[in-house]
């Protein structure tokens, strides 16, 4: 038995306004000071004072947000006691809000026990509403956040299907001016999401159209909305919509090996997540095709390259991502993005330990031996095309 469980989706030019609808007395934006500066947070206070609203907000999100940070938010809403939870910004303000939202909701349960099972009620006091300013993360649609815990310098993956958003709203205006490095990042998580989804071992029936969908989307548009930005609306339009379609599809079925190396990297390396995923992304391929498993010739036939079996199917497609990584200027190893062998070497046993023990790996469908764990971060390193 599995769930396909999505918030109410509002999108396309002017998809904002719908927050003038909203009925309440009391609307808490969650978001970081980037959005202050750039008018972002006025232009939703705009749109919720048509709605007659009162209106507060909480402006000091980070990258990473902490256990510390959440309840610092919730705190502040406690205070408020708003109808309406409003997160705005990129994946971290988005997964602060998740985790203040049900501090608010449920001050009793940790957030470390936060899981798919049981039941915690939430929405009693408040809805939560989601607002990307990236086409990357797609936290706007899924029931997962990460948060993470100073004390023991870990990321917790938060996961309940009640902590999927009332609505999420995918107006283009918020990333027609990403800058190109925002971009290409994001971007290229959107891709492992998409290929990820319809690769692990959960994908079904509702996952694969989806994905498929968005991985399309992506190879035709991220190079433009790259290379020319905010001089190519419709390409912005496409990655926004792409973003939430690929996190529909993967929040479906899941995740797999790229995205427990590249957790593993961006968390001991400081890489930022949708880099050091993309980067990994064809080296998983490679191993998992290269073992005679995958699930990849749906997809290379979707984009028109060579699928006589998994390995064929598997390695075509890794050589066009990184074709693209090459396009839109992004590291395709680990040197590349400027990691120090010294620093490589010093964390490498961490980095296989993390991985073996990361959730993606449950729906992967070829899992490393230890020693090959430390062959593919060797691979990732340089940059060679795993045959093994």
């Amino acid at each position: 038995m599995w769930f396909f469980s999505n918030p109410k989706i509002i999108f396309g030019e002017d998809a904002l306004a719908w927050l003038g609808q909203l009925k309440g007395s009391r609307a808490f934006i969650v978001t970081d000071q980037s959005m202050l500066a750039l008018g972002f947070v006025a232009k939703v206070q705009a749109q919720l004072q048509t709605a007659g609203l009162e209106i507060r907000y909480f402006a000091d999100v980070e990258p990473d947000p902490t256990t510390e940070m959440a309840q610092r938010c919730a705190a502040a809403i406690q205070i408020f006691n708003p109808d309406w939870i409003i997160g705005l910004g990129g994946g971290s303000a988005l997964d602060a809000a998740k985790a203040a939202w049900f501090i608010y909701e449920r001050p009793d349960v940790p957030l470390d026990a936060i899981n798919p099972i049981e039941e915690f009620g939430l929405g009693k006091k408040a809805r939560l509403i989601t607002i990307p300013t990236t086409a990357g993360s797609g936290a706007e649609v899924t029931a997962a956040a990460v948060i993470t815990d100073p004390a023991t310098h870990t990321k917790m993956e938060l996961g309940s299907f009640e902590l999927v958003p009332y609505a999420a709203i995918i107006d283009p205006v918020f990333t027609l001016h990403m800058p190109a490095q925002l971009t290409a990042d994001t971007g290229v998580d959107v891709l492992t999401h998409a290929i990820e989804g319809y690769s692990c071992t959960w994908a079904n029936d509702f996952s694969d159209g989806l994905c498929l969908m968005a991985a399309e989307i992506v190879f035709e548009f991220l190079p433009k909305a790259v290379k020319i930005g905010s001089g190519d609306p419709e390409a912005r339009h496409k990655m926004a919509n792409a973003a939430t379609i690929a996190a529909m599809g993967m929040g479906a079925s899941h995740i797999a090996l790229a995205h427990a190396l590249g957790h593993s990297a961006g968390s001991l390396l400081h890489l930022p997540h949708g880099r050091v995923t993309g980067m990994a992304l064809p080296y998983a391929i490679e191993f998992t095709a290269g073992g005679g498993c995958g699930r990849f010739i749906g997809l290379a036939r979707r984009l028109g390259l060579p699928a006589e079996d998994e390995r064929t199917a598997g390695f075509a497609l890794a050589r066009k991502i990184r074709a693209l990584l090459a396009e839109i200027q992004q590291p395709a190893s680990l040197q590349q993005a400027g990691i120090s062998e010294g620093i490589f070497r010093a964390n490498l046993s961490l980095l296989c330990d993390s991985s073996q023990e990361d959730s993606a790996m449950v729906t992967a469908r070829r899992v490393p031996s230890r020693p090959e764990f430390e062959s593919l971060y060797e691979y990732l390193y340089t940059g060679k095309v795993v045959d093994f």
